[in-house]
């Protein structure tokens, strides 16, 4: 339910930050400053229309502390639920997207690696395998009419997407029945056409008839209204190839032979016990992670067959390490992340960028930082170009000591139909979005 194809926090490092000098970003990211930040930068013409429409937290209603928490509208009765779907402009037609067929597979993943999401210097496009988008959107309770495309009805060509999954999101004590959404493509030669609102009413409207009210998703862009903002942070593994490439650029003073060694990580990890997550594990991964996920203002509500759909390995997808104590065979700890490669436009000896995405991290005996480091070993020693991750949870505590680096794009949470009086800190969001 976003209303552009922004990126989610830029793929590419801010060149002119380079992770010694620059300290964290002071905490201007309350929502009055983005508001007001947004609100000075915007015409009169170029306000949201559409979301103005939408029971989304209004800009006006920012530190209005009379409107109560949580849903914003009631649920419809679903008989009043419109059951047919919105009108397309002529030309167009709807049609679900069977993720099980290898035909709309490759269609879905063609659409989404010419069109989808690119930084704004349009040098890196993001690139989601067949492997990933299946394990996306397919989670347990998941719904194929929530996979919507749209169609050329002379060709029959795949000219937009938008998805849908279920999620279970916990807003303090509440636990909620949501939508994630995700995947808002439109074809490059369709933009002018307006497709964008009518899709997000259209995934809106099957959302509803499954008698669920409230949606998740993420923006590159400032839309009515952020619950938080966060910012992505890139750690080097392969810098000689991401200077090469334009994703980062030599620091001040500083060789390719320094910032090589500057980079350079142990080949093994360093904490005994640690290993790979099996499926032996889920219990023991459920129990740890919801114990530390209850600390977070916005969390997922994960049980067993979520943390093995989410988190068990899955080859190019989702990589997951726990630490088991050699004494007790206690499961400890815990880090995952994700492959998100990216295509490299217009370089002539690289084509792909291989990014791994932090995704949940849980530290009780050994040190986050410890833990981090041990996952950035292993994603070097799986070619992973970069690692990068968004400062939510606790991740800015290790984040400038393991040698990141902020990006340069900003990437902001909202939910649909659901209230939070003030602004999270990014440390009180336990939510990542893929």
């Amino acid at each position: 339910m976003t209303d552009n194809n922004s990126p989610p926090g830029s793929p590419k490092v801010n060149p002119d930050h380079n992770s010694e000098a620059n300290p964290l970003p002071k905490d201007d990211s309350s929502l009055e400053n983005i508001v007001r930040r947004f609100q000075d930068s915007m015409s009169v013409a170029k306000k949201h229309k559409f979301w103005e429409t939408q029971p989304v937290g209004q800009f006006k209603d920012v530190g209005d502390t009379s409107l109560p928490e949580g849903p914003i509208e009631p649920p419809t009765p679903l008989s009043e639920v419109k059951q047919e779907p919105y009108n397309l402009p002529s030309p167009y037609e709807w049609t679900t997207c069977d993720m099980d067929s290898e035909e709309t597979c490759n269609e879905v993943y063609n659409l989404l690696k010419n069109n989808y999401v690119e930084d704004d210097e349009n040098m890196f496009r993001f690139n989601y395998s067949k492997e990933f988008l299946r394990w996306a959107l397919r989670p347990p309770g998941y719904y194929k009419s929530w996979h919507i495309g749209v169609r050329a009805k002379t060709s029959k060509k795949l000219v937009a997407y938008i998805t849908g999954a279920p999620a279970r999101i916990r807003v303090r004590d509440e636990v909620v029945k949501m939508a994630e959404i995700n995947f808002l493509c439109v074809h490059k030669k369709l933009r002018s056409k307006r497709l964008a609102p009518v899709m997000i009413k259209e995934v809106t409207r099957r959302v509803h008839l499954e008698n669920i009210w409230q949606a998740a998703y993420t923006a590159g862009v400032v839309l009515p209204t952020p619950i938080t903002t966060c910012q992505y942070w890139h750690r080097s593994l392969n810098p000689k190839k991401l200077i090469d490439v334009g994703f980062s650029r030599l620091g001040p003073r500083m060789t390719m032979s320094r910032t090589i060694k500057l980079y350079k990580l142990p080949d093994q990890p360093a904490t005994p016990g640690f290993r790979k997550m099996e499926l032996r594990d889920v219990p023991a991964v459920t129990r740890l992670l919801r114990n530390y996920l209850s600390q977070f203002v916005v969390s997922p509500d994960f049980d067993e067959n979520d943390v093995e759909h989410w988190l068990l390995p899955t080859e190019d997808v989702i990589d997951s390490y726990l630490v088991e104590s050699p004494k007790t065979h206690d499961i400890t700890d815990f880090c995952s992340f994700y492959t998100l490669p990216s295509s490299i436009l217009g370089n002539q000896n690289y084509s792909i960028l291989k990014a791994a995405y932090s995704y949940y991290n849980v530290s009780t005996k050994t040190p986050l930082l410890q833990l981090m480091n041990d996952a950035l070993i292993v994603a070097k020693k799986k070619d992973f170009d970069v690692f990068n991750a968004l400062d939510v949870m606790h991740n800015e505590s290790f984040l400038k000591e393991l040698k990141f680096g902020p990006g340069d794009g900003q990437l902001h949470y909202y939910l649909y139909n659901y209230r939070i009086q003030n602004a999270l800190r990014t440390s009180e969001l336990g939510l990542v979005l893929l």
